[in-house]
């Protein structure tokens, strides 16, 4: 048996943070799907791969390896090996999930390892369909939302802190291009499952948004 919490959302809506400490909090297994995302984007700028070469993406599919592991309480991911943690963030790898995360070939290839990664395990996952696509029979399914201003406004701090450089006008752009794109796309659009319960974090501290899901969940175990 396992206990699976769904937590799906816009870009920078604070689902990674969120996810991690209510997993910390409640001993659920943390699963980060948008990572996963990123990695074969990574993987398929390194390659120099385009998004319609399907022989070459398929390819790098078959080969590549994806690994997500805690290290001193720190989320890290491995990619053929190798700790990309911080090149996944990037501005280049943000300008191009989007496209990538629309492939079917992709989302197929990544379904099946983001179920796989949550066999038989109490887990906490976020992403922009999990509870719509990946586990639609989740024992909890929360939507978090903020503005995309808010949004934006979060996105830059965090790229601050890691040493990324870039403008809140650059980044506001890049938020708002990619609800468009994840929310129009004809694969597992980004939406909000009919049995979600929706969360604007926009004027909530961390602490209250985490003390409100944390108890969400304690009412559905």
């Amino acid at each position: 048996m396992s206990f699976v919490v769904a937590i799906d959302g816009p870009a920078g809506s604070g689902k990674g943070t969120i996810t991690k400490l209510v997993g910390e909090k409640l001993g659920l297994i943390n699963i980060d799907t948008g990572a996963t995302f990123r990695s074969v984007t990574l993987a398929m700028l390194n390659e120099k791969i385009d998004i319609n070469e399907e022989e070459r993406i398929k390819k790098l599919l078959e080969n590549i390896h994806i690994d997500l592991k805690q290290e001193n309480g720190t989320q890290v991911v491995l990619l053929n090996g190798e700790d990309v943690t911080l090149k996944i963030r990037s501005n280049e790898v943000n300008s191009f999930v989007s496209p990538v995360s629309t492939l079917k070939i992709v989302r197929d290839n990544l379904l099946n390892l983001q179920r796989k990664m949550a066999e038989g395990k109490n887990v906490i996952m976020e992403g922009r369909d999990i509870g719509t696509t990946v586990f639609p029979n989740a024992n909890v399914k929360i939507y978090l939302d903020a503005t995309p201003e808010e949004r934006a406004r979060r996105r830059v701090k965090q790229n601050i802190e890691q040493g990324i450089d870039c403008s809140y006008e650059e980044v506001l752009a890049s938020v708002k291009k990619r609800d468009k794109i994840d929310s129009e796309r004809e694969i597992a659009p980004l939406k909000q499952a009919d049995d979600a319960i929706y969360i604007d974090s926009s004027n909530m501290t961390i602490d209250e948004v985490v003390e409100t899901i944390c108890k969400i969940i304690k009412e559905k175990v």
